[in-house]
C-alpha cells in the first residue's frame, strides 16, 4: 500500500513538473502572434497553407474536414476540390498517407499529430517557430531553429520566405564565450516579402489556434451569457432579501 502511494506521488510530482516545464515555455522570447479567430478570411487562408505545406507530414486525426470547412466558411464543394488531395470523404478525419514507421525512418521520430498543438504550445510560439528557421548546414535538412534547436524537420515554407541565414552573437555562458543565434535574416530569395510571410505564419498559427479548439467562440459567447444572467439573478436575489427582511427592521 505504501510503495504504491509513493508511485503514485511520484508519478504526480513529476506530471506537475513537467507541466511548470512546458508553461516556462523556451529560452527564446516569443513574437506575438496577434491571431483573430473571428477573421474568417485567415483561417481560410491558414487552412490553404496547411493543406498545400504541412498536411503531407503532420495530420490532424482529431479533425474532420467537413466540420473544418463549415466553421470557417469554405462552402463544403469548393473545400473538397481544392483542400482535399488524397480522395478522401469530406467528413472524414484529416488525415495523411505516410506511414509511421517510414516517418520515424526519415525524420528521426514521426511527426506529431497537430490537433492540439495550439493548445499545447499556444499561438506566440506557433508564430516565431514559423517565423525562426535558419540555414544550418550541419543539419540533416540543412536548416535549424532558435525556437526548437535541433529541429528535426525541413523548412517546408522555405519556397515563401526563403532561407533565413543566422544572426549570431558571442555571448559568455559558464564562463566560456559560446557564439548564439540571437535572430534571423532572410536571403530575399523567396515567392513573398518579408511582410506576407509574416501574415502567412499568422494565418497558419490562426488556424492551429481554431482547430485546438473549434468551439471556443462559442464557448466564450456562451460564458458572457451566463455571466450577465447571475448578475441579473443577483441583483434581483438582493432585492427580494431587502424585501423579506424590511419588516424584520
Amino acid at each position: 500500500m505504501i510503495k504504491k502511494l509513493a508511485i503514485g506521488l511520484f508519478a504526480l510530482s513529476a506530471s506537475v513538473a513537467s507541466t511548470f516545464a512546458i508553461a516556462a515555455g523556451p529560452a527564446v522570447p516569443l513574437m506575438k502572434a496577434n491571431n483573430d479567430l473571428t477573421d474568417k478570411a485567415s483561417l481560410q487562408r491558414g487552412a490553404k497553407l496547411f493543406m498545400n505545406y504541412c498536411l503531407g507530414c503532420h495530420q490532424m486525426q482529431y479533425q474532420r474536414y467537413e466540420r473544418t470547412f463549415r466553421d470557417i466558411g469554405i462552402p463544403t464543394e469548393i473545400g473538397q476540390e481544392q483542400l482535399i488531395f488524397d480522395g478522401s470523404k469530406v467528413g472524414g478525419h484529416i488525415l495523411n498517407a505516410m506511414d509511421s514507421d517510414d516517418a520515424a525512418k526519415w525524420f528521426g521520430a514521426t511527426p506529431p499529430d497537430l490537433t492540439l498543438v495550439g493548445r499545447v504550445r499556444g499561438t506566440d510560439w506557433i508564430y516565431t517557430y514559423l517565423k525562426s528557421f535558419y540555414k544550418d548546414d550541419s543539419r540533416p535538412f540543412g536548416v535549424n531553429n532558435t525556437v526548437f534547436p535541433l529541429v528535426g524537420m525541413p523548412h517546408v515554407l522555405q519556397e515563401l520566405q526563403g532561407l533565413p541565414t543566422p544572426i549570431t552573437e558571442q555571448v559568455e555562458e559558464h564562463g566560456k564565450t559560446v557564439t548564439k543565434v540571437v535572430g534571423t535574416k532572410t536571403d530575399g530569395s523567396g515567392e513573398m516579402s518579408t511582410d506576407e510571410y509574416d501574415q502567412a505564419a499568422r494565418d497558419i498559427t490562426n488556424f492551429l489556434a481554431y482547430v485546438g479548439e473549434p468551439s471556443r467562440l462559442e464557448s466564450e459567447a456562451l460564458g458572457i451569457k451566463v455571466i450577465g444572467f447571475l448578475f441579473i439573478l443577483f441583483i434581483l436575489a438582493f432585492l427580494l432579501k431587502k424585501e423579506y427582511w424590511r419588516d424584520v427592521h
